[in-house]
């Protein structure tokens, strides 16, 4: 990524990542961490309904549609929610390393538009690690994982405890998640965010 500030080059001391051996396997499908999620969820009509899926490392793939609702420019998406999806995807490196993490920075650059009614495959790695700081990059293409890069971003995720939610979120949201009698639901809802 060009003109990457100081704040996502990672530390001399940082450390290579390392998956977790509780990680989803290889290929596997990770789904949504909570089903209001305007980026992964499945109860979000507008939402990018984001399909991700770990990688064989540190890594994910994911696709979304650009359809009509995801508009910025007449027949283009939005760079706004083309930022989403890159920090969606990012967000999910979380879950192969199990931690709790919320984006901290995330600086993108947008290369060509993207029509609506295109898929959009994305790519996204975890390069570093530092305490609390976790480092990655993301790669956004249309027609294929091969075809040309239309955005890409580079992200600082930080690691929180589960309280971070439970403080700063809205209390019935917090209470509905928290209620949810589906106790792998109701985990998910605070495990991964970003």
């Amino acid at each position: 990524m060009s003109g990457t500030s100081a704040a996502l080059t990672p530390p001399a001391d940082a450390i290579a990542p390392v998956r977790h051996p509780d990680a989803p396997a290889p290929g596997a499908l990770i789904g949504a961490h909570y089903g209001h999620c305007f980026g992964c969820g499945g109860e979000q009509p507008h939402g990018l309904h984001l399909a991700t899926r770990a990688g064989d490392g540190v890594n994910v793939t994911a696709e979304f549609t650009v359809r009509p609702a995801h508009q910025g420019a007449p027949g283009l998406a939005h760079g706004g929610l083309l930022a989403t999806a890159l920090d969606e995807t990012l967000g999910s490196l979380n879950w192969l390393i199990q931690t709790i993490a919320v984006t901290g920075r995330l600086e993108t650059d947008y290369v060509r538009p993207v029509p609506v009614d295109t898929v959009l495959h994305l790519s996204a790695e975890i390069t570093a690690i530092a305490g609390r700081k976790i480092y990655s990059t993301a790669t956004g293409r249309i027609g294929g994982p091969d075809g040309p890069v239309a955005v890409r971003a580079d992200a600082l995720f930080i690691e929180v405890k589960v309280d971070h939610f439970i403080e700063n979120g809205r209390e019935e949201e917090i209470q509905a998640a928290m209620s949810d009698p589906d106790q792998i639901r109701r985990a998910r809802a605070f495990e991964v965010n970003p």
